[in-house]
């Protein structure tokens, strides 16, 4: 017997319950019936048609005295081969098959099938077999008036068109499927706070896929005032991932580092792939907001320090609290598949390589009145062009005191260069006039009764 059957099967070895007052005759039909379906199912690999008759004969078979279990799982195995041949119009007989069977087995047997089959189906890339299928499904369970399978079928199918990039039908899908969060009078139905974070979860990666900032932050304030929802972790890791990619849109890094923070922690608990490249976006917003924390020092993220998927995030972590440039851009250039294959942070590495430049350049020109930008160039590593438009950025933004003289290509500076040392000058005389006040303190001896003045 195959124990590793296909994804859609229920499992074959299920212990089933048959009537023990039945005669004899009865049972040896149903011990002929699965034997001749494990005779069948050995064909599968090396005789997939003669397979196909054997499995029909069960069918048969087993309909002379009534649809049973023995059926269900020929058709599905049916349906198996003819998708491994891409004989879709066989697919759907056989499943329109299947789905008649939903009355004669175990409720939660048919609806397990039906989820696994569809999970199967969907890999299709056949749009007018996979409409049809779909079709078929939610009449079936229209009909059957299983109102949480076709709910489930529903978000199936949005989902498909979700990552197939199908938005039209998606929001087709999503526009009932809202309606019915709601109760009668328009007011939200607050049992209904799972299904309505599940709607938001496939819209707002809708809209951050299209970069549709502004619809993206109004649902992301939806998302978060929802209150009477217990969401699977995986929903909220979604929520709060493109919640930290529109902060990101908005260079807002600090907020952004919470939020992937939040996802991938979401998506740590749910056991989900999509955590390693939360956290790669962390590590980006990490670097992007100039903290001087380790990202890894934390007790979620530290397990996967030393991840093959992670490795080089934490080696670029430790060359940028270095602000060795050099070793940073020979990282990016030795790891470009699992660094900058990600169209996301491909975005955003020039700034965190901006970012990592001016801090170098910052240290570099302290001792200096006046640097010539050739120097400035050699020790960046970029070209002069890049070293004036780098320069022009900081004296804008204030963090270099001075003036980039064109003419012969250097870098003149006032007394005071940068802002670093206008904030040495303040911490210094902020920590002075903190020890004076402590010493003063202790020399006062205050009357019982000021206490708590």
């Amino acid at each position: 017997m195959d124990d590793d059957d296909d994804a859609f099967m229920v499992e074959d070895d299920e212990d089933f319950d048959f009537d023990e007052d039945g005669d004899d005759d009865e049972e040896e039909e149903g011990v002929d019936l699965e034997n001749k379906y494990y005779n069948a199912k050995a064909l599968k690999e090396d005789n997939p048609e003669e397979a196909l008759i054997e499995f029909q004969s069960v069918v048969d078979t087993e309909n002379e005295q009534g649809k049973g279990e023995w059926g269900f799982k020929a058709l599905k195995q049916m349906m198996k081969l003819c998708l491994a041949e891409e004989n879709y119009p066989s697919v759907l007989k056989y499943y329109r098959e299947v789905l008649t069977y939903m009355n004669v087995v175990s409720r939660n047997d048919s609806e397990k099938s039906i989820n696994n089959i569809l999970d199967r189906v969907s890999t299709v890339q056949d749009m007018q077999f996979l409409e049809q299928f779909y079709s078929i499904t939610l009449a079936a369970l229209d009909e059957a008036k299983n109102d949480r399978l076709s709910t489930k079928t529903n978000l199936k199918l949005a989902k498909l068109w979700l990552d197939r990039q199908e938005y039209a039908r998606l929001l087709k899908i999503l526009r009932p499927l809202y309606e019915s969060c709601q109760n009668d009078d328009g007011t939200g139905d607050q049992r209904k706070g799972t299904l309505l974070l599940e709607l938001y979860a496939l819209e707002i990666q809708m809209y951050t896929d299209t970069k549709n900032n502004k619809k993206l932050k109004d649902l992301y304030k939806k998302c978060l005032d929802v209150r009477s929802a217990i969401p699977h972790p995986r929903i909220m890791g979604v929520i709060r991932e493109c919640g930290g990619k529109m902060h990101m849109y908005e260079k807002e890094w600090e907020k952004a580092q919470t939020d992937f923070f939040e996802a991938f922690k979401c998506y740590d608990e749910a056991g989900s792939i999509q955590r390693i490249q939360c956290l790669k976006y962390l590590v980006l917003a990490h670097m992007l907001m100039e903290s001087s924390i380790n990202p890894f020092d934390s007790q979620e993220t530290k397990p996967y320090k030393n991840d093959p998927e992670i490795v080089a995030m934490t080696d670029l972590v430790n060359a940028y609290h270095r602000k060795d440039i050099r070793e940073f851009e020979k990282i990016l250039r030795d790891n470009r598949k699992s660094i900058l294959d990600d169209q996301f942070i491909r975005t955003y590495i020039d700034d965190v390589l901006k970012n990592i430049r001016a801090s170098v350049l910052i240290t570099l020109i302290k001792p200096y009145t006046r640097i010539e930008l050739a120097f400035i160039s050699k020790q960046l590593g970029i070209p002069l062009p890049d070293v004036e438009d780098l320069l022009v950025g900081l004296i804008l933004d204030n963090k270099v005191h001075g003036r980039v003289d064109q003419i012969n290509q250097r870098l003149e500076l006032q007394e005071k260069t940068t802002d670093t040392l206008h904030y040495n000058a303040l911490n210094k005389w902020t920590r002075n006039v903190d020890i004076l006040y402590k010493t003063n303190l202790q020399k006062i001896a205050w009357p019982t009764s000021m206490v708590g003045v």
